[in-house]
């Protein structure tokens, strides 16, 4: 059965595998980046590895531009990294809601997210040491519409802010490794 685009046999079949062989549950994601000038770059993310081993699934790869807009030296090429942070939480969010949603057996109608980040840019360009570069505080605004009453909607959106990928890591943190290769 096909639930909100979810084919949820297959969506109960992989639970139940992974249940069974938790290894095969890590996977490793990647992103290659090239700056391009100024303040634009792209990243190309194609392959991973998933399910025990490289995946090739993908035919081509997704670019994503990142940019500044004018008022911090850039020529606008695209959103800016923090932004697309911003994106990934509710992208990542809404996919959660889906799958919580048809693992549960709720139609969905539709899921609009706001997702707003407060930063204050004299940390991140290194003018005042008080504000630590990176968002202070981001704020969610979920707007769910589907055949279940509004309790068990806010319970998927709930169990998805629980089980998100992106919202984990940052609420819990996350340790970064930055190794620099000079040429």
């Amino acid at each position: 059965m096909v639930r909100n685009g979810v084919d949820t046999h297959q969506l109960f079949a992989t639970l139940d595998l992974l249940t069974s062989r938790p290894e095969l549950g890590h996977f490793r994601l990647r992103a290659n980046n090239r700056w391009i000038d100024g303040t634009h770059n792209r990243s190309t993310i194609r392959g991973f590895h998933a399910v025990g081993a490289e995946d090739t699934s993908r035919d081509e790869a997704f670019e994503l531009d990142a940019g500044a807009p004018a008022v911090l030296l850039g020529t606008d090429t695209g959103a800016t990294p923090a932004e697309h942070l911003l994106h990934a939480l509710a992208a990542d969010l809404t996919t959660a809601i889906v799958y919580v949603a048809a693992a549960r057996r709720v139609e969905l109608e539709s899921v609009d997210s706001e997702v707003v980040g407060d930063v204050d840019v004299r940390g991140c360009l290194g003018l005042d040491s008080a504000p630590q570069g990176g968002f202070e505080r981001v704020g969610v605004t979920v707007r769910i519409t589907g055949d279940a009453p509004e309790p068990m909607l806010r319970a998927i959106a709930e169990r998805a802010a629980a089980c998100s990928v992106v919202c984990g890591m940052l609420t819990r943190g996350l340790p970064v490794d930055v190794d620099v290769v000079a040429a």
